[in-house]
């Protein structure tokens, strides 16, 4: 390890946990493999990693692999999800989408889903919870059981938390390694999206993909008991800012964007809020003399309190040329590789431009550090 590498770590270990948060949003999710691999290359390894659907799996990899290996199994595993290699090569890009999609819908994945063929001869047909979706994702839970080792999600030394939504109730759940043992079926149910694929029975409850009620995960950070310091790496695979659109194909594509990126900017502005309001709470509290901090309820209300800080970095995909509503099932070579690029370049420029080091009011809680291609685009505290 350079002295360079190992100064960078450490000083980001001085600002608390180090916290991976991941989207789900399918073959986007190759831009978050780039941010780790640019992660690991620094030195700097997360102590807790958290994902929903196409995140989970990247976290359950993450997790559930030794650091040296992390790497390896990232790459195996994109690299078995691969799919359309043939119109890739003998087709221009805005054609070859075309093709290599209708190839997808009809056939599958072979790594990742099938097709179950009574689901498309009706969509009335009595399939059973457990069953009802178009794909079967048997292929994804043999990939998963190659790639991820439980023992080590369980007894390691990274946390894992992945989120699902219960069908019966409408709960976000978040299933979470420090509290209970994992089990692959956590992670399959954080991807089950309907109606391609069907839901997840755990513990006698029905469960599809978390991003159907909050696609980005980082409100588990925000709200974990006991709050800690933490340098959180949020990252968005999903643009919540984009043109308006003029044409059907460019609103299908800007509506799985708004969806998707379960608003990000509002869940934001509130936890900002609220880590301000913690920050002025202690700093009263120490105003409050001595004797009466003593009391049962100065004490009581004093524990509303935090004097923990966050720096997010909120790392933005950016928009590749050919994009369109249908980016999620691109598993080209060409698209799993540009973004995976665009995910370790653009972690890269962040680390370089070092934003935790400016100065933050001491009232601050939470800060954020937004970049966009890499490059900041502000550091903001509450409003």
């Amino acid at each position: 390890m350079t002295m360079a590498r190992s100064s960078l770590r450490d000083e980001l270990r001085s600002h608390g946990q180090q916290v991976l948060v991941l989207q789900g949003g399918g073959a986007l999710g190759a831009y978050q493999v780039g941010v780790y691999q640019a992660l690991h290359e620094a030195g700097i390894e997360p102590d807790w990693v958290i994902g929903t659907s196409i995140g989970a799996i990247n976290a359950a990899i993450i997790a559930g692999n030794p650091a040296e290996r992390r790497m390896q199994q990232l790459a195996e595993f994109w690299r078995r999800v691969e799919h359309g290699h043939a119109f890739e090569s003998m087709l221009p890009p805005s054609l070859s989408t075309m093709w290599r999609n209708a190839a997808t819908i009809v056939g599958g994945n072979p790594a990742f889903f099938s097709p179950n063929p009574l689901a498309f001869a009706s969509v009335h047909m009595p399939l059973g919870a457990e069953d009802a979706g178009y794909y079967s994702v048997n292929p994804m839970r043999e990939t998963l059981s190659d790639l991820v080792d439980l023992d080590l999600v369980n007894g390691g030394d990274v946390r894992l938390t992945v989120g699902a939504s219960k069908v019966t109730t409408s709960e976000m759940i978040y299933f979470d390694s420090r509290d209970m043992n994992l089990s692959l079926e956590h992670v399959m149910a954080s991807g089950a999206l309907p109606p391609a694929f069907p839901a997840v029975r755990i513990d006698g409850e029905l469960y599809w993909d978390g991003g159907i009620l909050s696609n980005t995960p980082v409100e588990v950070v925000f709200d974990d008991n006991p709050r800690r310091d933490s340098m959180v790496y949020a990252v968005h695979i999903w643009n919540s800012d984009g043109p308006e659109p003029s044409s059907i194909w460019e609103v299908m594509n800007r509506q799985k964007d708004v969806q998707y990126s379960s608003r990000s900017a509002s869940h934001i502005k509130r936890q900002r809020q609220l880590h301000r309001l913690r920050h002025v709470i202690s700093e009263l509290s120490a105003l409050v003399p001595p004797e009466a901090r003593q009391t049962e309820e100065v004490a009581g209300l004093a524990a509303y309190g935090c004097p923990t800080r966050m720096h997010v970095i909120r790392l933005l995909a950016p928009v590749l040329d050919y994009e369109d509503h249908s980016k999620d099932i691109d598993f080209s070579p060409g698209g799993i590789g540009a973004r995976w690029e665009a995910g370790y370049s653009d972690t890269m420029r962040a680390l370089e431009s070092a934003p935790w080091r400016q100065e933050v009011d001491p009232l601050e809680g939470f800060v954020l550090h937004e970049t966009m291609g890499g490059h900041m685009v502000h550091t903001a505290a509450a409003e």
